[in-house]
């Protein structure tokens, strides 16, 4: 059976973290003196845990969609650039807002983001998502112009206009690392 690669980095921090990356590799972070002992000895501890979670991991990649083609990438763009917009153009009055530049980009780690002027930017990726999760990023970016920030008072304003978020929301936590992935 394969093994995991292990690396272990010392930082300045108080305890110790353990991670299993997209390369599959274990990153073990922990405080600055921990001991090659200590760091034995963990791993002895958690090996049931490792081994089981970096299995799951593996199948996970193993069995993950192909990284999707510079083609393919363009073509989702393309697609967000007609549909985004008018969604946004769509939800903006519900919300109560205005809004400013209209960006799309395939980031690794965002599905959207809102600036202080009010230019917004979506992921590309939201192209593969259900129609009502991509509605449900547009909509909590608008309410950034309301709300900066992730206050209940946010949350609130989110709410008024898509009772059922939590539900988007919580496909995008559930399905959006698989898509994420896809960008390699």
């Amino acid at each position: 059976m394969e093994q995991p690669n292990v690396t272990v980095i010392p930082s300045h921090r108080k305890t110790i973290s353990i991670a299993i990356e997209r390369d599959l590799r274990v990153v073990i972070r922990v405080p600055l003196g921990t001991t090659q002992a200590e760091v034995r000895n963990l791993l002895e501890e958690k090996q049931s845990w490792l081994q089981y979670h970096w299995e799951l991991a593996r199948q996970r990649q193993k069995n993950a969609p192909p990284p999707l083609t510079e083609a393919e990438l363009q073509t989702l763009t393309e697609q967000a650039k007609l549909v985004l917009p008018e969604r946004t153009a769509y939800f903006a009055p519900l919300v109560g807002v205005t809004y400013g530049r209209i960006t799309i980009r395939h980031q690794v780690s965002r599905w959207g983001s809102c600036s202080a002027r009010g230019n917004l930017n979506f992921n590309c990726l939201l192209m593969l998502c259900p129609p009502e999760a991509a509605d449900y990023v547009v909509v909590h970016e608008l309410c950034h112009r309301l709300e900066m920030n992730h206050s209940a008072e946010f949350w609130a304003q989110v709410a008024r206009v898509m009772p059922e978020y939590a539900i988007h929301r919580r496909w995008l936590r559930e399905h959006g690392a698989q898509l994420i992935g896809r960008l390699r």
